[in-house]
């Protein structure tokens, strides 16, 4: 039996069991399986993956994304540009596990912006500067849309949210959520910006995808603005994790 999984913790609710156990079921796939392992102190990783002998692939969530590095035998190239991985694929062919660690967020994000982007779609605010904005970044950096991030405690080139003016939005018509604002049961919460000033010309687009339509969302809606949750970018980055499984 081939054997994947997720660690991180807590692992209260996961979607990648969800996803995989009902993808195995979907394709008559009877040879893999799909376990939870809620490692609350990452150095227990290696003990983890002897005690596993079947194990071929990892996810990863937090608050490992980072922690992880220091196990890794081999990094993706856009893993090591944005500085977390979420996908380790465990090859056992040499005898001895080599991991090679992946962020496939950046995969799940840029698939699902890029349908949404229009000719004056040209800079992007990013709200908040946590681990998951790395992977927005990294693709905003690759598609080459100029970018400010909007925190509450910005550094030396960011904003804070009394930053976000009409007139700013005027320009950065890429509105992006990075942070846990609006996500349930939370849901009354929104980033903190003059939603007056969108119009048909923005795109608000909010990694969180429960609720499907987060207040961030609903606002920037009604001002006409298009607007995209997280889920599609959680589905493309599950699987983009199976095929790196199954390639590498």
């Amino acid at each position: 039996m081939r054997k994947f999984g997720l660690i991180g913790f807590p692992l209260s609710h996961s979607f990648s069991k969800k996803f995989f156990t009902g993808k195995f079921q979907n394709e008559s796939i009877t040879d893999c399986e799909y376990d939870l392992f809620p490692i609350e102190d990452v150095n227990s990783l290696p003990e983890l993956i002897a005690q596993h002998e079947e194990l071929e692939g990892l996810n990863v969530t937090i608050p490992h994304k980072l922690r992880v590095l220091q196990f890794l035998d081999e990094i993706d190239e856009a893993a090591a540009d944005i500085g977390a991985v979420n996908c380790i694929s465990i090859n056992r062919t040499q005898g001895k596990p080599h991991l090679k660690g992946f962020n496939t967020d950046a995969y799940g994000f840029e698939s699902s912006l890029l349908p949404m982007l229009d000719v004056h779609h040209t800079k992007a605010l990013v709200f908040g500067n946590g681990g998951a904005a790395k992977a927005v970044k990294y693709v905003l950096n690759k598609l080459n849309i100029p970018y400010l991030i909007v925190s509450r405690n910005p550094d030396q080139d960011g904003l804070n949210y009394e930053g976000v003016t009409p007139e700013l939005l005027k320009d950065y018509t890429v509105l992006i959520n990075t942070t846990p604002l609006g996500m349930s049961p939370n849901a009354d919460t929104f980033p903190e910006i003059p939603y007056d000033a969108l119009s048909d010309k923005h795109l608000a687009y909010d990694l969180v995808y429960n609720p499907e339509e987060t207040s961030f969302l609903k606002k920037s809606k009604n001002r006409g603005a298009k607007i995209k949750n997280g889920i599609d970018m959680l589905y493309l980055q599950a699987e983009r994790s199976w095929y790196i499984w199954n390639t590498q």
